[in-house]
């Protein structure tokens, strides 16, 4: 996997505020001045993040589960240093950079970079590589996987495709 711009800012953020896992994604948000609510909002919607004189302020929805919110909280974030010059609302389902049926799919590129933002900064390569060792994850095993993706505060989902990106797994 090659390094991105994405990947770069996440890890530098990292080290900035040393975090262990599981990062505390709130605690990472607000040292880099931004505040995060949870909020009422209609199921589709996971988050947003609104940029006001510089500043930056995400919802995330209170209903969603922590992992979730956590994710949205690293993808809103992801927004906010790498496209906050682009537009001033990210809104997971309308306005400016709306996460919907494409971008899931990773076909835009903002969603692509705050995504690759999110997974370095919720799931360090080099803290799951050497988590992982010599051993790889196969992927079958689902004690495994759950596992490992509880340790960093992250859906099994999440992790799986973190750990295939990054050649971690087998099976």
């Amino acid at each position: 996997m090659r390094d991105t711009r994405a990947s770069l800012r996440a890890r530098d953020i990292l080290s900035r505020t040393g975090s262990g896992v599981p990062i505390d994604v709130a605690a990472v948000a607000r040292e880099c001045g931004v505040s995060v609510s949870e909020e009422e909002l209609e199921d589709s919607v996971s988050g947003f993040l609104v940029i006001r004189d510089g500043r930056g302020i995400i919802g995330v929805n209170r209903r969603h589960h922590p992992n979730r919110k956590r994710f949205t909280v690293a993808h809103e974030l992801g927004h906010y240093l790498l496209h906050g010059d682009d537009a001033s609302v990210f809104i997971d389902s309308s306005p400016v950079f709306f996460r919907d049926d494409t971008s899931s799919e990773g076909t835009r590129v903002q969603e692509i970079e705050a995504n690759t933002f999110a997974a370095e900064l919720l799931m360090p390569a080099e803290i799951l590589r050497e988590r992982v060792g010599h051993h790889l994850i196969d992927i079958h095993d689902e004690t495994s996987v759950r596992r490992l993706a509880a340790e960093f505060g992250v859906s099994a989902q999440a992790l799986a495709i973190r750990l295939t990106r990054l050649d971690l797994i087998t099976g």
